[in-house]
C-alpha cells in the first residue's frame, strides 16, 4: 500500500535512511526535506505494509521550468529490497505526476562502482542518462543525471 506521508512518519523515514547507509548530516537534510514537505512544498510518498514503512520517496518540482520534478530521494528498507517495492514505488511516483501535467523526472545519483545497482533500478525502470558532471560529489564520485519523458507536449 502506498500513501501519503504523515508528520508521524519522519522517524521512520530517517530510519529507512540510517539503514541504508546515509550519515548523520544526509539524515539531517532529509529531515529538513520532510519538514519543507509539510510546509507545503515538494510532493512526497510513503510505503508501508504490515510490518510497518518500508519505503520512501520524494520529489519535488524544478524551479524556473514547465512541467520539470526531480525525484530527490528513493529508498527501501535493505531487508525489503528485492520484492519489487522499489519499482512499485517509483511507478506510482511516475503516475501521479503524470496525472498533474508534468513532462519530465530527473534523477540523479553517484557514479561510484557502489551505486552501480542504483543505477541498473533506474536503467530498469526506463530511465536514460541524460548527463554526467565530473568528480561532482568528491573526487572520483561523478553525478550522474538519468531522466524519463513522463507526458509528451502535444
Amino acid at each position: 500500500m502506498i500513501r501519503p506521508t504523515q508528520p508521524k512518519d519522519k522517524t521512520a523515514i530517517l530510519a529507512i535512511a540510517k539503514a541504508i547507509g546515509f550519515q548523520p548530516e544526509e539524515q539531517e537534510t532529509l529531515g529538513e526535506m520532510v519538514a519543507d514537505y509539510f510546509k507545503g512544498n515538494g510532493e512526497l510518498w510513503f510505503t508501508d505494509d504490515e510490518q510497518g514503512p518500508v519505503g520512501v520517496a520524494y520529489c519535488a518540482s524544478e524551479r524556473m521550468t514547465t512541467g520539470t520534478w526531480n525525484l530527490l530521494f528513493i529508498a527501501i528498507h535493505p531487508e525489503r529490497q528485492g520484492q519489487g517495492r522499489g519499482t512499485a514505488l517509483i511507478h506510482h511516483v511516475e503516475q501521479t505526476l503524470t496525472a498533474q501535467g508534468v513532462r519530465l523526472l530527473l534523477v540523479e545519483t553517484s557514479g561510484v562502482p557502489d551505486f552501480e545497482p542504483t543505477r541498473q533500478f533506474y536503467r530498469h525502470c526506463g530511465y536514460e542518462e541524460e548527463a554526467r558532471i565530473r568528480e561532482f560529489y568528491d573526487a572520483g564520485d561523478d553525478k550522474i543525471v538519468f531522466r524519463k519523458v513522463l507526458k509528451t507536449v502535444d
